[in-house]
C-alpha cells in the first residue's frame, strides 16, 4: 500500500516524536479534526488521564461513536483467524479508521496516513473499521 507520513497535527502542539498517539492520530486524518481538540475530548472520556501513551480501545470506540457518520465493520471474530489484512485490494474504498493489533491508523482509498507503514508488508491482520458513511 501506498503510505503518507501524517502526525494528525501533533507537531502543532507538541515536539515528542516517540508517544503513543496513533487513536488521535487516526481520528484526526479521517475527520480533519484538530489534534488537541480529538486529544481533550480523549483525556476527558478517559477521566482526565493522557491518551498521549496510548487510548483504552473502549474510550477510542466510544469517541469514534460518537461523531455520528461513521459505521463499525467488524472483519475478524473469535476463532475465526484474520479474514482482512492491511492490504489495498482487501479493504474498501472512502475514509476508514482501521483497528488493528495494538494500533489504530486511518486509510484513504488505498494510502495509508500514519507516522510509520503499519502494514507490514500487506500481512497485519485488521480487526476492524469505521468507514466514513457518505
Amino acid at each position: 500500500m501506498k503510505f503518507v507520513y501524517s502526525d494528525g497535527g501533533r507537531d502543532k502542539y507538541f515536539k515528542a516524536n516517540n508517544v503513543n498517539d496513533c487513536v488521535i492520530r487516526a481520528i484526526c486524518n479521517a475527520t480533519q479534526k484538530d489534534y488537541l481538540e480529538v486529544y481533550n475530548d480523549l483525556k476527558k472520556l478517559n477521566g482526565d488521564k493522557s491518551c498521549r501513551n496510548g487510548t483504552p480501545s473502549k474510550i477510542a470506540k466510544k469517541y469514534i461513536n460518537s461523531l455520528g457518520g461513521w459505521e463499525w465493520v467488524p472483519t475478524m471474530l473469535v476463532g475465526q483467524g484474520c479474514k482482512v489484512h492491511l492490504k489495498e485490494d482487501e479493504l474498501p474504498k472512502g475514509i476508514l479508521i482501521l483497528s488493528l493489533s495494538k494500533h489504530y491508523t486511518c486509510v484513504k482509498d488505498g494510502v495509508i496516513y500514519d507516522t510509520y507503514d503499519c502494514s507490514r508488508n500487506g500481512t497485519r491482520c485488521v480487526y476492524g473499521f469505521w468507514i466514513k458513511k457518505n
